[in-house]
């Protein structure tokens, strides 16, 4: 039976209620950042949120507003927003910065001097600005095989290991579909992730796994994150279809893969990243929130 910790319920949950979200939507912007009152939320879980999905949003009117909402960190920002972030006691749960494009990755010989100079200078960045994780990623096959992608990955990612374990920074490559946003890219399925990283031999090369796009690629959510938990050092959120709001629009139920993500044993960051469409910004962030905050 369905735990009975409902979309509806969570919702109800919102500080102030249901008049607090109608009020807020009328307001503007400036405005709706502040009726959406702290918020006090369960420690259980440790929220997140992408900047993209925010663009037009000041970073510093998102940073006011996330903490009122719970927001321990603002992600997907390279070291000249870090500053900002630590204005606001916020961290940067996955940073970026040393990546040539999500198309042109470590399956390719080709870019590994490039990627490998770049990384080595980004990530004693990372561990001064006191962040833990750099994101990378796979590039697109190109027509290569998978297994020659995963080999040509794990020789460049094994250059930075010790770089890496040096200054405590894991690498975290992004788990994309191929199927509907990024066609053709590598790394695609969370079983190739993992084979990769068991090549790498480290433990601070790692995946983000990104809920939505592995329920596009594969589904089975949960059993895949608790057999493959060990190799996850982040999560991205998304509602699916159209990564839009992740409310009952949507056919994934958060609440209950929060719950799979906390008996892990994970004590990482959780980060929302959908694109808000039927509601404003804001409020659609922290309802998100409430969703997740099991």
């Amino acid at each position: 039976m369905r735990n009975q910790y409902t979309r509806r319920t969570a919702l109800k949950n919102l500080a102030g209620g249901a008049a607090v979200l109608a009020s807020a939507m009328m307001l503007p912007e400036p405005l709706r950042a502040a009726e959406l009152k702290e918020t006090k939320l369960k420690g259980r879980i440790n929220h997140s949120v992408c900047k993209w999905c925010y663009n037009d949003i000041p970073l510093e009117d998102l940073c006011k507003a996330g903490k009122q909402m719970g927001l321990s960190s603002i992600e997907l920002l390279g070291p000249d927003d870090w500053p900002t972030l630590k204005k606001y006691d916020l961290t940067c749960a996955m940073a970026w910065g040393a990546e040539k494009s999500l198309t042109e990755g470590f399956n390719e010989p080709k870019y590994h001097d490039e990627l490998v100079a770049s990384y080595e200078a980004m990530i004693p960045k990372v561990a001064k600005a006191g962040l833990n994780n750099l994101i990378c990623f796979s590039g697109n096959r190109n027509g290569m095989s998978d297994e020659q992608g995963m080999e040509n990955c794990a020789k460049g990612l094994k250059r930075l290991m010790k770089t890496a374990e040096k200054h405590k920074v894991t690498l975290s490559m992004e788990l994309l579909n191929s199927k509907v946003n990024h066609k053709d890219y590598m790394c695609d399925h969370t079983n190739w992730g993992v084979e990769l990283a068991k090549m790498v031999g480290s433990d601070r090369f790692k995946l983000l796994y990104d809920i939505y796009h592995m329920q596009i690629m594969e589904g089975d959510v949960i059993r895949t994150i608790q057999e493959n938990h060990p190799y996850i050092s982040h999560y991205h959120t998304g509602g699916v279809p159209g990564r839009n709001e992740i409310d009952n629009t949507q056919e994934l139920y958060y609440p209950a893969i929060m719950q799979a993500i906390i008996d892990t044993g994970y004590k990482g960051y959780v980060a929302q990243e959908f694109i808000p469409k039927s509601k404003s910004p804001l409020v659609s962030l922290k309802e998100s929130i409430i969703i997740c905050d099991v």
